[in-house]
């Protein structure tokens, strides 16, 4: 009997000892998931070679114009806030290993004297429901560890998504400040023109003035144009990280043209159920919850308990041997309230996922409805107005030629362009956005709809409760 204490105490440091981290640290599965969501490659940097390698990668893509796929790849291997989320599976990880591990043992040593008299005490304790509990522990902290690589390549691939969203602004707004030089430049010339012919008589007063608030006003569109421009292209820098040498990265010069077709798509919903990672992390948090339930309630009642060898002696007596048990006795506190709190938290987590399954069902409809309307506009404006305007411009065009019409009926003709030409270009930057909606929608990010509210609060339930006392 007086040996089973120890023998309990060896065994728990032996499967205490068991944990141990992985050499990937969960990142091969992220990789994975990223690869086959975007089709683009992530690395974690940790260090120095690492960062030069990252650093060579991204030189070369910078090398040429840049684009959208070679955007996105530069912001998944340099944007910092990302490298910073790749943590986040070391946190996960660190707290499954130290689930896995025995809280250290307690060592009391007593020494007293009177006179000619001493006595000494010593105990050893070891904390057993350490041992009781550690499955429970490892398997919730092991469902939060893949909770995190959900919520890590959730975020991977938002950012990519971001990042393809805002090349699309970027380039689109850099496409129609060129336009608009170009319109400017035309604008100028048509005014000075105007001036000359108005000050030899040939054009009456109010011909000259509208050709010129049409330059000044084209001149201001121009700066409006510029700036936007400006904007996005940083919007763009910030997500791939860039700063430096690097800022004189090059797009190119126009948005890619329509698709053949519009993608036809068929069970989206359930297609957004299975792949989003919003809904997978809402599902691994809820798992999470009711282990740490079950967990809250293996330890409802017995919070501390530990047992050891322990020994005495009193002078002159000899030492004497035995064992302590160190043991909460629940008086005061139940551990009701802790039990109220779990289930009360875990009925809320299961509300969130049908939130979130209800509303990924909703975005993914309202996605593919805009995406279609977006790609009919946009297919609207190539295959009916431009080719029309095109007509109109050679018709005008020849009858200047055969001087029937003026100069002034032309340039006319060349300032209902403009608008024709820039909503073009929006229509095709809204059908490429709509595009890279749709597929944010299928796959979804682990900080949508309550999500991280109830991990979080996942993650204190099991510290403030079930955890309690080690």
């Amino acid at each position: 009997m007086k040996f089973r204490p120890i023998a309990v105490a060896v065994a728990a440091i032996f499967l205490g000892g068991c944990a141990s981290f992985s050499q990937d640290g969960g990142f091969s599965a992220v990789e994975s998931s990223v690869k086959t969501r975007i089709g683009k490659e992530v690395r974690w940097i940790k260090s120095d070679s690492d960062a030069e390698s990252v650093r060579a990668m991204v030189k070369q893509l910078l090398a040429t114009p840049l684009s959208a796929d070679d955007a996105v790849q530069v912001a998944l291997l340099n944007n910092r806030g990302l490298q910073a989320t790749y943590a986040e599976l070391g946190i996960a990880e660190a707290d499954l290993v130290q689930a896995g591990r025995m809280t250290n043992p307690h060592f009391a040593y007593l020494r007293t004297s009177h006179g000619g008299e001493r006595k000494l005490e010593w105990a050893l304790t070891f904390p057993i429901i350490d041992l009781l509990t550690m499955p429970l522990r490892t398997r919730l902290e092991g469902s939060r560890f893949e909770e995190a690589k959900l919520s890590v390549a959730g975020r991977a691939v938002d950012v990519g998504l971001e990042t393809r969203r805002a090349w699309y602004q970027a380039v689109a707004a850099a496409q129609t400040a060129h336009y608009m030089e170009q319109v400017k430049d035309a604008a100028e010339a048509s005014a000075q023109l105007a001036r000359r012919m108005a000050q030899i008589g040939n054009v009456p007063k109010l011909t000259q003035m509208r050709e010129q608030v049409f330059y000044a006003e084209t001149a201001a569109q121009l700066a409006r144009a510029r700036q936007i421009a400006g904007a996005e292209r940083e919007r763009l820098t910030r997500l791939m990280g860039l700063h430096g040498d690097d800022l004189g990265f090059k797009l190119l010069d126009r948005l890619p043209d329509l698709p053949a077709g519009a993608l036809e798509m068929n069970d989206l919903e359930a297609t957004a159920i299975a792949q989003r990672y919003d809904v997978q992390v809402a599902k691994r948090v809820t798992e999470s919850l009711a282990e740490s339930l079950g967990l809250t309630r293996a330890t409802r009642f017995i919070n501390v308990l530990e047992v050891g060898p322990a020994r005495t002696k009193e002078d002159p007596e000899p030492w004497k041997r035995g064992f302590e048990i160190s043991l909460q006795i629940p008086i005061f506190d139940w551990g009701d309230a802790r039990l109220a709190k779990a289930e009360s938290i875990y009925m809320q987590s299961v509300q969130h996922v049908a939130e979130i399954a209800t509303n990924a069902r909703s975005e993914v409809r309202e996605s593919y409805a805009a995406y279609r309307i977006a790609y009919d506009n946009a297919k609207h404006f190539r295959d009916e107005i431009v080719p029309l305007r095109k007509k109109i411009s050679e018709e005008t065009l020849l009858r200047y030629n055969g001087m029937l019409v003026s100069v002034f009926e032309l340039l006319a003709d060349a300032r209902e362009q403009v608008m024709s030409v820039n909503a073009t270009i929006e229509a095709q930057r809204d059908f490429w956005l709509a595009e890279n909606n749709l597929h944010g929608a299928l796959n979804g990010t682990p900080r949508a709809g309550g999500t991280e509210g109830a991990g979080s609060t996942g993650r204190r339930l099991a510290r403030d409760s079930a955890l309690a006392g080690h």
